[in-house]
């Protein structure tokens, strides 16, 4: 019997926080990277709209990271993020990987460096399951919507580009 692959280390702190959470479901790697929601649905045979994708901005008035869990289908409408946050800006790989602790393409919902302002895509509320990054960009976990609003507390909003 062959042994399941080793975690890489920012997967397994995420395996530890949903294990504290009380969150059932494992932790799997795929073959192919899942940097794009539309990779991550290829590997895991899923929708892309199940990409709970984490899209993360700069608040231009004090730097403050800000996350907005999409649709993997949906583009996030800046706008409409600022609306709700205040003007925002993009936040590049090292801004990421230093507010939030992941880097691009692994971003997890939980788990961060620094008190994060949150959004949920409405959209996703309308899916049963949902595929979320886990740390690394070959790790992702399932999880429902409600498990999703339970474990950030983040407010859902109007957030997709139409």
């Amino acid at each position: 019997m062959r042994s399941a692959p080793k975690l890489p280390d920012s997967a397994q702190r995420v395996a530890g926080l949903l294990a504290a959470l009380g969150h059932d479901q494992p932790i799997v790697l795929l073959a192919e990277t899942g940097k794009t929601s539309a990779a991550a649905a290829a590997g895991l045979g899923c929708d892309v709209a199940q990409i709970a994708k984490s899209i993360v901005f700069r608040r231009l008035a004090d730097d403050a990271a800000v996350m907005v869990i999409a649709s993997g289908v949906n583009r996030v409408d800046e706008q409409k993020v600022a609306a709700i946050v205040g003007p925002v800006g993009r936040a590049d790989a090292r801004f990421v990987k230093q507010r939030i602790g992941y880097t691009i393409g692994g971003v997890c919902p939980i788990g961060h460096l620094e008190k994060t302002i949150m959004l949920v895509d409405a959209d996703l509320l309308k899916l049963g399951n949902l595929w979320a990054a886990a740390g690394h960009p070959h790790a992702v976990f399932n999880l429902t919507p409600a498990q999703l609003l339970a474990m950030t507390g983040a407010p859902v909003a109007d957030v997709a580009l139409r």
